[in-house]
């Protein structure tokens, strides 16, 4: 099994960006594939429990994207852009963690791990 390791670094400024990552993601964990998704910027708040869902024509809707990745792989909010938007994990959505850039750094450089930035 290969492993993905995907990082959104675009909220709804970019929304294209933002669903292509997740969809990706999403695509990746439905084929069996290991998958983490990594959070960071004002993507961070597709994280977050309170946050509505967001939609893009000619897509599924994120939460849709969202649980589909989290129902076999994981996701993860950046440590720093957490803090700088004062959230915590009692922020977030059940299965997503904040951890910081050396978590992301062993995910990516992982045996057999390929890793995307979005």
């Amino acid at each position: 099994m290969s492993a993905l390791v995907i990082k959104c670094t675009w909220g709804l400024e970019r929304p294209e960006t933002l669903f292509q990552a997740f969809t990706v993601a999403a695509t990746a964990a439905s084929a069996g594939n290991e998958v983490s998704l990594w959070l960071t910027g004002d993507a961070v708040w597709h994280a977050v429990a309170a946050t509505p869902d967001a939609t893009l024509d000619h897509s599924p809707n994120l939460s849709v994207l969202r649980e589909t990745v989290l129902a076999s792989g994981r996701i993860s909010v950046c440590a720093q852009c957490a803090a700088r938007r004062s959230l915590t994990e009692a922020d977030l959505i059940p299965g997503a963690r904040i951890a910081g850039a050396a978590a992301f750094v062993e995910e990516s450089l992982s045996p057999g791990a390929t890793a995307l930035v979005y």
